[in-house]
């Protein structure tokens, strides 16, 4: 049973198809795009525990399995211990998608991570700039940073608006270059598959417009990532399972902003880790929760990378260079949601994003002249 049958768990649906494996998908959407690939399509709210125990007794469910999402993972334990089920723990579960519950996780375990608290109102923030953040969403959504009392109304109320918790959490602001690491975990076994790079939108918000693998980190810098990934995974018990971590590094150090239990999002493992590694992170991931025990080989030493389009505000007056921008060699996938008279908001979340193009390359500096070339060939005018 896969959950979610958006956008992100279609290479998942379609790599359990590839297995010859009888595939169930739920989602609340009932026009969600795995409706059409799927063995069986259910609509089901993502908290609707009954009616999923329904579905895994009536179809003797063996595995369940999700990627790029953190909503189900809490129930997604409980049913698992339930049917005793490859997973990991309902605290684990817990630990991984409430944001302090996370980052106190962290701090009783030595994990270099920002400092941070919990905030219900303006007048609990104590100084700035500070990052403004819902404990339960992701996606970005309800993140953005604030530098004065004034901004930082703007930012609790978007947070608030983010989120079903009475409070959120605040924390200091990291600087330096951000990275996220796509790990596999099994019997007690911490392996790292890849390290990747990313660039951000400014502040104050927070959205992924680019990743990039592999990611440009000295040895010494990654020795000591896999080392405080090993104590993640450690503190977290995360098992049967993949992990997406992701970090600042600076002058001063590593730290971690985030983990979770989980494939990650934004097409990271399931196209850029092929492309740049050969590994097939996914059916890695569908062989754990069959309980078997997950195989693989680096068999490339690529580059890849995806790059949004970052448009600035207003509306689309023409579009050109489509069909020649999707000749150029290196480009493996490529996504414009948007056409002539739609109109372009500031990306505040990974939502609010219209496209993307996902490249190939044998080094970096060839990977970013294809980027320069794609996005030159591509000509949107605004209005």
């Amino acid at each position: 049973m896969v959950f979610g049958g958006g956008n992100l768990q279609i290479s998942l649906i379609n790599c359990c198809k590839s297995m010859d494996l009888f595939t169930i998908v739920i989602d609340p959407d009932s026009k969600a795009k795995g409706k059409s690939i799927a063995d069986l399509f259910e609509v089901i709210d993502g908290q609707d525990f009954k009616k999923t125990c329904d579905i895994i007794e009536k179809y003797k469910i063996k595995a369940i399995i999700t990627s790029a999402t953190d909503k189900p993972l809490v129930m997604m334990a409980k049913l698992a211990s339930k049917y005793n089920i490859p997973f990991y723990s309902e605290q684990t579960a817990l630990l991984s998608t409430d944001k302090f519950l996370m980052k106190k996780t962290f701090q009783l375990n030595d994990i270099p991570c920002p400092k941070g608290y919990l905030v219900s109102n303006v007048d609990d923030i104590s100084d700035f700039p500070v990052i403004v953040k819902p404990r339960d969403n992701s996606g970005s959504r309800g993140v953005s940073t604030c530098a004065s009392l004034e901004t930082a109304r703007i930012s609790l109320n978007y947070a608030f608006q983010n989120t079903k918790q009475p409070n959120v959490v605040i924390e200091e602001v990291i600087d330096g270059y951000e990275y996220s690491i796509e790990a596999i975990h099994f019997k007690g076994k911490t392996e790292i598959i890849q390290f990747t790079e990313k660039t951000t939108t400014s502040l104050p918000y927070h959205v992924e417009l680019g990743h990039i693998q592999p990611a440009n980190l000295d040895q010494n810098i990654k020795e000591k990532i896999v080392e405080i990934i090993d104590k993640i995974a450690i503190a977290f018990k995360f098992d049967n399972c993949a992990s997406h971590t992701e970090l600042k590094v600076n002058e001063k150090g590593i730290f971690i902003l985030e983990t979770s239990p989980r494939l990650g999002g934004d097409y990271i493992t399931s196209m850029l880790t092929p492309l740049s590694s050969g590994i097939n992170i996914e059916k890695m991931l569908i062989e754990i929760s069959l309980g078997n025990t997950p195989i693989y080989s680096r068999e490339k030493d690529n580059f890849s990378g995806i790059f949004y389009f970052n448009l600035p505000t207003g509306t689309i007056k023409s579009v050109s260079g489509l069909k020649k921008a999707q000749k150029i060699i290196g480009v493996k996938s490529f996504e414009l949601n948007v056409s002539v008279g739609s109109t372009i908001n500031e990306i505040k979340n990974s939502i609010d994003r219209i496209g993307f193009v996902v490249l190939q390359s044998k080094n970096m500096n060839n990977l970013l002249e294809l980027k320069n070339q794609f996005f030159a060939t591509v000509k949107i005018e605004m209005y």
